[in-house]
């Protein structure tokens, strides 16, 4: 059985970057980790470390143990506005820089681990990150995500989980904004359709990441 990574290694694992999962520690603490296979050096400079898809499974469990006395607990993790919460940041410059940081992120994260090294459409990630792909998507193409209003007429869009296995839904109460969201979702690799609620008659989008 594989010996889980010490507590000195989980820290590193935790403060990953959350979509490239670009790796931050001394070369000591990054070659153990490639080592036990859960990370990898990229061979181009300037040769950062990456998590591998087991390193990320670490990071995204349960903590096996408690953290050692006195250790900060992690923040500023970021995360894309899927619409509606409470207390999101705002629409500011620093947000903006965050947001495109993470994008032009999530493309080098497609670029190195979608077999043939394609930009155009989703990586594994994203796959099992259905709703805070599409929503990093919407967001970084400028889109405005909704506020914490719960109506439904409220502007702004809303990424949300479906009982599909492979496909979030949008909801935009403007149909031009809603046309505009499938626009971008499309061109960032995406397959998308237009669908009505049965019950309130309003238009939604279905979007699946594309394969090929």
């Amino acid at each position: 059985m594989t010996r889980p990574p010490t507590a000195a290694q989980r820290r590193v694992i935790d403060a990953a970057d959350p979509v490239t999962g670009r790796l931050r520690g001394t070369e000591a603490q990054l070659a153990a980790l490639v080592k036990r296979g859960l990370a990898f050096r990229h061979p181009r400079p300037p040769h950062d470390h990456f998590l591998t898809p087991a390193g990320h499974r670490i990071r995204e469990a349960e903590p096996t143990a408690p953290p050692e006395h006195g250790a900060p607990a992690a923040t500023g993790v970021f995360a894309a506005r899927i619409g509606g919460e409470e207390g999101a940041p705002g629409a500011g410059p620093a947000r903006l820089r965050e947001v495109r940081g993470a994008w032009q992120g999530l493309l080098e994260l497609r670029r190195m681990t979608n077999p043939d090294g394609a930009t155009d459409r989703p990586c594994g990630w994203e796959r099992t990150h259905l709703v805070q792909a599409a929503a990093l998507a919407l967001e970084a193409a400028g889109h405005r995500p909704a506020g914490p209003d719960p109506e439904p007429e409220a502007e702004g869009y809303r990424v949300r989980a479906t009982p599909q296995p492979e496909a979030v839904a949008v909801h935009e109460p403007g149909i031009d904004a809603l046309h505009a969201c499938a626009a971008t979702l499309e061109k960032a690799g995406w397959q998308v359709g237009e669908h009505t609620e049965p019950r309130t008659r309003a238009r939604y989008l279905l979007a699946s990441p594309r394969r090929m």
